[in-house]
């Protein structure tokens, strides 16, 4: 198993805020099959203000690569994708179209 952090912020509007929670309440089953097909066994998503902070856990095999192959070939994804940019702004260090950040690990007790 690997485990993996990542950040993103949301668009500081409590509204879209509000909107972007209410998706994920209960996300779209192709959305949660795509998310489990790439080798994601388990995900958490964090939030204060606008800062959201991921916890992945994957399968040993797991590779960004494969996923974003994936997510790019499947139209669903794509339209969540586009859906959730409504809500979503980079961080100010992301690459160019990035949305979530890995993070770097300072310290594990």
């Amino acid at each position: 198993m690997k485990r993996y952090t990542l950040a993103l912020d949301l668009v500081d509007d409590p509204i879209l805020i509000a909107e972007y929670e209410k998706y994920h309440e209960k996300i779209r089953e192709e959305i949660a099959k795509s998310i489990t097909d790439s080798g994601i066994t388990a995900m958490e998503i964090y939030r204060i203000g606008n800062r959201l902070f991921m916890i992945m856990e994957t399968e040993d095999e797991f590779s960004f690569e494969k996923k974003s192959e994936m997510d790019a070939n499947n139209p669903k994804v794509q339209e969540w994708e586009n859906l959730m940019w409504k809500y979503q702004q980079a961080l100010p260090m992301a690459k160019s179209n990035e949305k979530w950040v890995l993070m770097k690990q300072i310290f594990k007790l």
